[in-house]
């Protein structure tokens, strides 16, 4: 994913993972659509993670790693700061479910 943002120009500002998802908070330039940025994100790391982790594809009740959807939000209307507290609590309950 760091490799995809690099190419892109996209900031990764935060990040979290847990064990069915990903949270990430990312500075976007505008002429890159969100929609073509994730169809990046998802296809790359699929192909990689399924590369290096063969015995995975067995286990996935599809031909694909990540689901058809995501979830998205601009910062307008949420400041910078509530964004990160959000995803610090996200990585603390992430953390606390393993």
């Amino acid at each position: 994913m760091r490799t995809v943002c690099q190419e892109q120009e996209v900031g990764i500002l935060k990040g979290a993972a847990a064990r069915d998802h990903v949270h990430l908070f990312l500075s976007i330039p505008p002429r890159l659509a969100i929609s073509r940025l994730v169809q990046l994100l998802k296809g790359r790391s699929a192909h990689m993670l399924l590369e290096e982790h063969p015995e995975l594809r067995p286990q996935l009740s599809s031909a694909h790693l990540w689901a058809r959807g995501y979830f998205c939000r601009s910062s307008g209307n949420v400041t910078d700061a509530m964004i990160m507290a959000f995803l610090e609590k996200q990585i603390r309950e992430d953390e606390s479910d393993y």
